[in-house]
């Protein structure tokens, strides 16, 4: 007991803590920052709300800015602030408390003078706590005080007191934390009641803009691209940024520097190493390393790649004391990509040789319970081929490789795997990227080594003998062998019982291209019936996954109604397919090619002739791929019927004879090129060679009925008007022919009718011919009939249906009578200049962004003046407008 009878610990000295040292006047200064400061008025201005909330919380990782946030702002605000940088006093409740004391004196809060310092370092007396209290709830104007660095108190008691004198003073205190890590204090009451104001990581995250702006101030002037790569490869992480500056000032090409230099040999790695990791415990060290090879990873992948069952706790405290360590959600982690690269770095000096083996654990533990990208990435990374091929075809993923989504990135993948790798999905994987690239041909010889290698191994994998069956039967369409395709399609179909439950319902893509290349290799057959069925049923699906195929699948059956006979179905077909291109942003769609032909053999139809050749243009700078011999005859057909449709008759018979590489004919393709081989007979007064062009082809069974009426029409040019009238009687009469044939029909029939001295026959047939035409704007059927329907009909009904149809071309005068013109009037904006812009390229069928590349705007600058345009004119799809704009003479 002491002299005075008590045994209470003497009030430490003025100016001193209770351990008897002098107080450390550093802790109290407020930082200044430096001249390459950046300020950034967002966080200043959410910071300024600080004085009207209790509690502010400004928490971030090391070198995210936030002592230099809280400081200017401190700096700037026009009143004291006590500032308490924690340093090692955060173990100790006393010395906290008598540092905190001595901050709150030195900003001038006189009222605190007689409340002494805790006397005993390691503990604070309750009754201190509530004077202090008392004391700032007095107070007609809240104190502000800044504890930066709180992340260093340990002692958790401080956390309780701090909390205890947060709620008591009132409206007397204003608190704000700098923090690394999550106080536990309770935020969630302070969220609740609104007095908490929170600046966290990612708001502290520099944006490209500020970020060029800080490059700035470190006299670096970077374009767009560099300063948004260099954010991206940051994160907007504060310090990276500004040791990437100070490093980028040394180089003679700061820019370049920036966008190669080495995270791991770089002041960023010093950085990191000191400030985050070797502040980790040994074995938290070992993991961080071990995950860095990892893209993402969740607890029990980190547990398999570091042996031990610890790693969730482990990760959620690296999360919350924002160690550069990214929650996800659903358990899931990742590394600051700068981190991991650093880690990298250092797991090679650390612990060499160790990486491969951490990339095949991963593989192998993701195979199982993981992404397949994620599988075939790090199977890739271990250098263990055979696995990540079989892993890509056991999980029916071989279809990817043509659906547009990861393709490029699964060919850039298997690019790397060397020509030794054995097995049968190693040369399936070789054969879908060769069937995928723009050479095929090769295809064959890996398909033929796997189907051996298959045929050896016995019953079983079935997922990849049914990725043979789809590789087999993509190979047959592009041969034009279509009994091969339907026998590789037949053993698809009864694999599938084979296969595990659900798995082939997570890949839709692979039977929507099984009945995509099926109902192309029909078509080539001439099976319209067959192909349509099995075209439709995928035409039908409406998923991303199955995006392309039905894109193609569209354009085929566009395909099908041109072959017969059926125009504006055909066009709507086409323009459904550029739709959904459009829909989901296909960069290459396999089918765009085969649409603009189509789209291109109706304008012919139409005598739309400058469109034509545009479209064909067009379909011809679609990809390097080489077609399959649907697109290629297509392409063949419709160059001849244009050059035709121009009087050029050396150049269509020409066109018509081109070659196209397929194992079997195709009967529709040598129906249309005997067509327009007959047709350039008749222009050149050939009519007997048109006539024997077409022999037995007319009236054939499972022929083109065009045929016939072509037949019928050369008879008759040569004179014989009977055996004309006799090969269109040998038409089925339940045939399903469009108007491009039966317009034709009608005009020979009618001419025929004409020449045997029926003219109240052949003006009826005619009427009606050029009435369907109209509603088909079909022209070049009217042009091909000759002088004779001039002379039959008046001029004026022939010159109507030949200019005034709905969609005349863009350099036909469209003749309005004057009450139509006033009532468009009244119901039609005028267009902006913009818009009409926007609307010609529309009608040259460019995609949106072709539009917006053209026109140099955005993709969603062109959609603006999309809805704009189909507002004004009163429709909803892109052929409605451009047919619209057309009639009322805006393009």
């Amino acid at each position: 007991m002491s002299e005075h009878g008590s045994d209470r610990p003497r009030s430490p000295a003025a100016g001193t803590d209770p351990l008897g040292d002098p107080f450390l006047r550093t802790c109290f200064a407020v930082p200044v920052p430096p001249a390459t400061f950046l300020r950034r008025q967002r966080l200043t201005e959410h910071l300024g709300q600080a004085p009207d909330t209790a509690l502010t919380l400004v928490n971030g990782c090391a070198g995210a800015g936030k002592t230099l946030l809280a400081a200017d702002w401190a700096a700037r605000l026009g009143r004291p602030v006590a500032w308490f940088t924690v340093d090692a006093c955060g173990q100790a409740p006393g010395v906290f408390w008598a540092y905190l004391l001595e901050a709150l004196r030195a900003s001038g809060a006189d009222e605190l003078k007689d409340i002494d310092c805790p006397a005993d370092a390691g503990a604070v007396d309750h009754g201190l706590l509530t004077r202090l209290a008392a004391r700032l709830n007095d107070r007609d104007r809240p104190v502000i005080v800044v504890l930066d660095a709180y992340d260093r108190v340990t002692a958790p008691e401080i956390t309780d007191q701090l909390g205890f004198v947060l709620h008591h003073a009132g409206r007397g205190l204003r608190l704000v934390l700098v923090t690394r890590t999550e106080p536990t204090l309770p935020l969630h009451r302070c969220r609740a009641d609104g007095t908490l104001t929170e600046i966290r990581d990612a708001e502290l995250a520099f944006t490209p803009e500020e970020a060029a702006a800080l490059l700035e101030l470190h006299g670096l002037r970077l374009g767009h691209d560099a300063v948004r790569a260099l954010v991206g490869r940051t994160r907007g992480w504060a310090a990276g940024l500004r040791l990437c500056a100070l490093a980028a000032r040394q180089s003679s090409d700061p820019e370049r520097y920036l966008k190669e230099f080495e995270a791991g040999q770089s002041t960023i790695a010093d950085f990191l190493l000191a400030e985050v990791l070797e502040r980790q415990p040994p074995a938290t060290q070992d993991l961080l390393l071990r995950v860095s090879v990892l893209d993402r990873f969740c607890p029990d992948l980190a547990d398999a790649l570091t042996g031990r069952r610890d790693a969730g706790p482990v990760l959620a405290e690296l999360h919350r004391a924002n160690a550069f360590v990214e929650y996800l959600g659903h358990a899931w982690y990742r590394l600051h990509p700068l981190f991991a690269e650093i880690l990298k770095a250092h797991l090679g000096v650390r612990l060499p040789g160790l990486e491969t083996a951490l990339h095949h654990r991963a593989a192998q533990w993701l195979r199982h319970a993981g992404p397949l990208p994620h599988t075939l990435t790090h199977g890739a990374a271990a250098g263990d081929w055979e696995f990540t091929a079989r892993a890509l075809v056991d999980d029916l993923a071989l279809g990817q490789f043509f659906t547009g989504l990861r393709s490029g990135e699964l060919d850039e993948l298997f690019a790397r795997m060397p020509p030794g790798t054995t097995g049968p999905e190693a040369d399936l994987v070789r054969a879908a990227r060769e069937l995928a690239g723009p050479d095929p041909d090769h295809a064959c010889v890996h398909l033929e080594h796997a189907r051996r290698a298959l045929a050896r191994a016995g019953p079983g994998r079935a997922a990849a003998r049914l990725g043979c069956a789809l590789l087999d039967t993509h190979a047959a369409r592009l041969a034009g062998a279509p009994d091969r395709a339907e026998h590789a399609a037949r053993t698809a179909r009864e694999l599938r019982r084979d296969l595990p439950a659900g798995l082939l319902d997570r890949h839709p893509e692979l039977p929507a291209l099984l009945r995509t290349h099926l109902g192309s290799a029909r078509l080539w057959a001439g099976r319209f019936t067959d192909a349509r069925a099995v075209l439709s049923e995928t035409a039908a699906g409406c998923d991303a996954a199955t995006a392309l195929p039905r894109e193609e699948a569209l354009a085929l059956l566009a395909l099908v109604d041109f072959l017969t006979g059926w125009p504006t179905r055909a066009e709507r077909g086409a323009l459904a397919a550029l739709a959904d291109a459009e829909r989901f942003s296909l960069a290459e769609p396999a089918g765009l090619d085969l649409v603009h032909l189509v789209l291109a053999a109706v304008a012919v139809d139409r005598d739309e002739l400058d469109d034509a050749q545009a479209l064909l243009d067009r379909a011809a700078s679609v990809r390097p791929v080489p077609p399959d011999p649907v697109t290629a005859a297509s392409r063949v057909i419709a160059q001849a019927r244009l050059h035709l449709a121009r009087g050029r008759t050396e150049a269509a018979l020409e066109t018509a004879g081109s070659a196209v590489p397929a194992a079997v004919a195709s009967p529709w393709a040598e129906d249309h090129t005997a067509l327009v081989v007959s047709a350039a007979h008749l222009a050149e007064g050939r009519p007997e060679a048109a006539v024997e062009v077409l022999e037995g082809l007319e009236g054939a069974v499972d022929r083109e009925a065009a045929c016939t009426v072509a037949a019928a029409r050369a008879h008759l040019a040569a004179g014989d008007p009977g055996a004309a009238l006799h090969l269109l009687d040998r038409l089925p009469a339940d045939g399903h022919r469009g108007p491009a044939v039966t317009v034709r029909a009608l005009l020979v029939r009618a001419e025929a009718a004409g020449r045997q001295g029926d003219l109240t026959t052949a003006h009826r047939l005619a009427t009606r011919a050029l009435a369907d035409a109209r509603r088909e704007r079909l022209r070049r059927p009217l042009l091909e009939a000759g002088p004779w329907l001039r002379r039959l009909l008046r001029a004026d009904v022939l010159q109507g249906a030949l200019r005034n149809g709905p969609a005349a071309r863009p350099d036909a005068r469209v003749r309005t009578p004057p009450h139509t013109a006033r009532q468009t009037a009244l119901v039609v904006e005028e267009l902006s200049g913009r818009e009409r812009d926007v609307l010609r390229r529309l009608a040259r069928m460019m995609s949106t962004e072709e539009i917006a590349a053209d026109l140099f705007v955005s993709v969603n600058t062109v959609k603006t003046h999309l809805k704009s345009a189909y507002r004004k004119l009163g429709v909803n799809r892109r052929s409605d407008a451009v047919h619209r704009a057309r009639e009322l003479r805006l393009l």
